[in-house]
């Protein structure tokens, strides 16, 4: 049985045995086990919404907002989702003894490197129950034990999860210990889980900049940031402007609380006078606040008062029109790196695609980013110029995501370039190590 509040010592202690038998199990008895996740999820549903709705109860106490109750809100489609994701992780091939490389050297030496687990992974993750269940089907799979570490805002909703997938892969013939949570305490718990070095190999965070702050003051072990995502939609000279409008709407407004919703959107001054008031239009429907520069705001003028002019309205009452507008607002300095997880998004006017990579290379987070464009020219500089784990061509951001990239699921996208960067699956929970075989050889 998985062991949800336990000293954190002790839970790394076990998940350490837990990864040595994990490391040497074959891919039939993980599939079984992860098969055996899905299906009591399936079967144990009603224990998972009712752990869930207290979760969603002391939030709205709480008031943590829509987007972060959107986040933490489990009903039955989405259970099946989490489920369905484990189904395409048992479909996905077994990274473990996969030959990266591999050669005969002049001497006869025969050297093959190959992947391994990395052993025991710690994931702390934020307001997002159903990470407890991606991580865990990804750790398994690629032979690592998994020590969970949610936020006190999914508790209950956590520890039902990591209760069933840990009894469940248990139940088919994985090690006791493969599956822990560890709940219950503030920042000294945290602290304590970042400095076991002699049990935990990997801690991944999956949250926000607080997070990644709290990590790096007190970590020992290796850290992969699935960090924050300040991400940007450029449009270009020229650029479908349907295009352009689809891709904006869907990576701002799909859902706005994850990390690779656009949070800033750059629009060439060629296309702007066109592109700016009708983006700002679809905008302000779908309820998104706009915080622009001043060559948004004199469009937005211009727009609003044309508007009222055609109506018969005075200039006077068109500009007051535009003052007591709540959804654009003049941007601040603050605006163009801030990660808004809700419906708003800061606008700018460039005048080149050259300006908008140098502001993504001073604003962006590393993330995701995208350019609509027909030139290809713009298109190639584009993705040469900007240094971010997902940089996309005439597609939304939105598809930075373990699960649209085929890895069944992900622990989180990493922004950083060592030893992983962009959706962490599979493969990249894994290390490698050289096989090397002789035959009686000596060096001389």
């Amino acid at each position: 049985m998985v062991t949800v509040i336990s000293p954190v010592a002790g839970i790394c202690r076990s998940a350490k045995r837990a990864a040595k038998a994990l490391a040497r199990a074959d891919t039939a008895t993980k599939n079984a086990a992860l098969e055996g996740i899905a299906a009591a999820l399936g079967e144990r549903a009603e224990e998972i919404l009712e752990a869930n709705a207290r979760d969603m109860q002391a939030g709205r106490e709480a008031e943590l907002g829509e987007a972060l109750l959107d986040r933490l809100l489990l009903d039955e489609g989405r259970i099946d989702a989490i489920a369905k994701a484990v189904g395409q992780i048992v479909a996905l091939g077994d990274p473990v003894g996969e030959v990266i490389d591999g050669h005969r050297l002049p001497n006869g030496l025969d050297v093959r490197k190959v992947r391994v687990p990395l052993g025991v992974v710690a994931v702390v993750y934020e307001a997002r129950p159903n990470v407890t269940i991606d991580a865990a089907a990804l750790c398994l799979k690629s032979g690592n034990a998994i020590v969970l570490r949610g936020s006190s805002s999914a508790l209950h909703s956590n520890a039902a999860l990591a209760r069933i997938a840990g009894e469940a892969a248990v139940a088919g013939g994985l090690p006791e210990g493969c599956v822990s949570l560890v709940a219950g305490g503030g920042r000294e718990e945290l602290a304590e889980l970042a400095t076991q070095k002699g049990t935990v190999d990997l801690i991944i965070p999956r949250g926000g900049e607080g997070l990644k702050a709290a990590l790096e003051e007190v970590a020992s072990v290796p850290v992969i940031y699935a960090a924050s995502g300040n991400c940007h939609v450029y449009v270009d000279a020229g650029a479908d402007l349907d295009q352009a409008e689809a891709i904006v709407l869907n990576s701002k407004t799909q859902r706005p609380g994850v990390c690779n919703a656009a949070e800033t959107l750059l629009v060439h001054a060629d296309a702007a006078p066109l592109f700016v008031p009708r983006i700002l239009r679809a905008l302000s429907t779908a309820g998104v606040v706009v915080r622009g520069d001043e060559r948004v705001l004199e469009l937005a003028e211009d727009e609003s008062e044309e508007a009222r002019e055609d109506a018969g309205a005075s200039r006077l009452e068109a500009e007051a029109s535009l003052s007591d507008s709540a959804l654009v607002q003049a941007a601040t300095d603050e605006d163009w790196g801030t990660e808004y997880l809700a419906l708003t998004l800061a606008v700018a006017v460039l005048d080149s695609a050259e300006e908008a990579i140098e502001h993504i290379g001073r604003y962006g987070s590393g993330h995701s980013e995208a350019i609509v464009t027909r030139d290809t020219e713009s298109a190639r500089a584009f993705q040469l110029g900007v240094d971010a784990a997902c940089v996309y061509v005439n597609a939304s951001t939105r598809f930075t995501d373990g699960g649209e990239f085929g890895m069944g699921a992900e622990i989180g996208n990493s922004t950083q370039k060592l030893h992983v960067r962009g959706p962490i699956g599979l493969r990249e929970l894994c290390t490698f190590k050289y096989l090397v075989e002789g035959d009686g050889h000596v060096r001389e």
